[in-house]
């Protein structure tokens, strides 16, 4: 189990890293975290909804993603209420000072079965857990679910990892072990030092001192790496400032207050020649080559965020009418329609209001209701199109509440016309990943750069997936050199 001083020390990685490494050794590990928040999410093939952190620990592991690997996932809302997710399927909302009172024995029965599902799967699996936040949070200890009561249930051997970076290293640690109960503090194998700068050999007398005034082993000092990996929740965005040598686009992305799967942007962020920067309402929107309206957790209340602060939303209704490039994905492009009409109250409007007019750049009506869609989708698209070159394959994820019809004749953005939609400049889809296949992203791309007078780039991309695989294989590159795992697989 990797466990972590604070949330953001690195636990997700350093999981997805421990994956890989074990599955190059010839094992079967299956990525585990009971209960996970996070609004970046991903739907399984058979149509659970599980943190995007835990597929992609899957796909270091080798295996498939399924939401058994997250049984319990809590999406924020706003207003300390999140909808609570069990087994891949929403079961309620729930304000936080209620929830260890009502969902505390339903997330541990949760979590148990898919601890059974994924066993029963996979019986020669070793099982490679993840915590959540800190394990020693006093006040919540009671009713954990997810750390230690769990590493006891189990009997993991955990590991705890702590963000150098961060600084007060050694107080991480240390407190952290002596807010362990006498009962937890043998199922510490080791401590793992993450996120360092410079030389190594410069902390070996801080790991003599850890290992003497601990009795735990180091295991290793994991450097600060350079690579971009998928994060775990939107404030590692802000870690995201660095500008690109080379790059000829500049992308403007709105970061929206209930901002959600936002890993849609990854493929885009990979790309050498793509330069994203990301807006806040109240902020300027400047003069970017496109504009790009990311996922929403609260559609509604985003909007009213949006036309609360006129700068931003002036300033992208009169890039539209120029002919400026706007593209949103699914909360994004619903926003982005003429009309919304949430009359049961699911989206976060305020004043009871079922009927909100949107931005109107887009020709589209949104009712919210009924089930959420949660598929895997294959289809082709229609556009852009390039002269009589073909249409090419796209594909992605629904996962949003509600269905959306054109109020006037629209292209469709694919084969399959309840997808998504084209007018002018603008254009929207309900794809979550749509930016992964590699021809089409690059078909969009040449677009904005062939209004630049840009060279055109190759269309023969690979699924960003690969690039993916590639990135896992340098983490765990790293991870074998500088982490020694066997303290951690020793049996007692």
């Amino acid at each position: 189990m990797v466990l972590g001083t604070s949330s953001g020390a690195g636990k997700s990685l350093m999981t997805a890293a421990l994956c890989r490494v074990l599955r190059r050794r010839g094992e079967t590990p299956l990525p585990f975290k009971g209960q996970n928040m996070s609004n970046n999410a991903w739907v399984d093939q058979a149509g659970g909804e599980m943190a995007y952190s835990q597929a992609l620990q899957a796909w270091a592991a080798g295996l498939e993603p399924q939401c058994a690997m997250n049984p319990v996932l809590l999406k924020p809302q706003g207003d300390s209420t999140s909808e609570v997710i069990h087994l891949g399927q929403s079961v309620g909302n729930c304000r936080a000072e209620h929830y260890y009172r009502d969902w505390f024995r339903p997330g541990w029965a949760a979590i148990r079965s898919g601890l059974n599902e994924l066993q029963e799967a996979y019986p020669e699996g070793r099982l490679v857990l993840e915590g959540a936040g800190s394990p020693v949070e006093v006040n919540l200890q009671p009713r954990d679910l997810t750390n230690l009561r769990l590493a006891q249930y189990l009997r993991a051997r955990c590991i705890l990892v702590a963000d150098i970076e961060r600084g007060g290293v050694f107080a991480q640690l240390v407190g952290t072990l002596a807010l362990l109960r006498p009962v937890e503090r043998p199922l510490i194998r080791g401590l793992l030092i993450n996120r360092f700068r410079g030389r190594r050999e410069l902390f070996d007398e801080g790991r003599r001192w850890l290992e003497a005034n601990t009795g735990i082993p180091v295991l290793g000092v994991m450097p600060w790496l350079d690579e971009l990996f998928p994060p775990e929740d939107s404030l590692d965005l802000l870690e995201r400032r660095g500008r690109k040598r080379g790059a000829e686009l500049e992308i403007a992305v709105l970061k929206l207050p209930s901002l959600s799967n936002f890993s849609d942007l990854d493929p885009l962020e990979a790309e050498p020649t793509v330069q994203l920067r990301w807006v806040a309402p109240g902020e300027e929107l400047g003069n970017p080559d496109a504009v790009v309206v990311p996922g929403s957790k609260q559609t509604l209340r985003d909007l009213e965020a949006l036309q609360l602060n006129a700068t931003l939303c002036s300033g992208l209704q009169q890039f539209a009418a120029a002919g400026g490039a706007v593209f949103g994905i699914c909360g994004g492009m619903q926003l982005l329609g003429r009309e919304l009409c949430d009359p049961e109250g699911l989206e976060g409007g305020s004043n009871g209001i079922s009927h909100t007019p949107g931005l109107n750049l887009l020709p589209l009506r949104t009712v919210f209701g009924g089930n959420k869609a949660l598929r895997q989708r294959h289809s082709s698209a229609l556009w852009p199109l390039v002269g009589e070159s073909s249409n090419l394959p796209i594909e992605g994820f629904e996962l949003h509440r509600g269905s959306t019809t054109a109020l006037e004749t629209c292209q469709p953005l694919c084969t399959d016309a309840e997808l998504g939609w084209v007018h002018g400049s603008v254009a929207g889809t309900y794809l979550h990943g749509v930016f992964e296949s590699g021809p089409w992203r690059r078909r969009w791309l040449n677009q904005l750069r062939a209004r630049k007078g840009l060279p055109i780039l190759s269309e023969q991309q690979p699924h960003h997936s690969r690039q993916r695989e590639a990135l896992l294989d340098r983490l765990a590159d790293a991870f074998e050199q500088h982490v020694n795992l066997e303290p951690l697989l020793q049996q007692p």
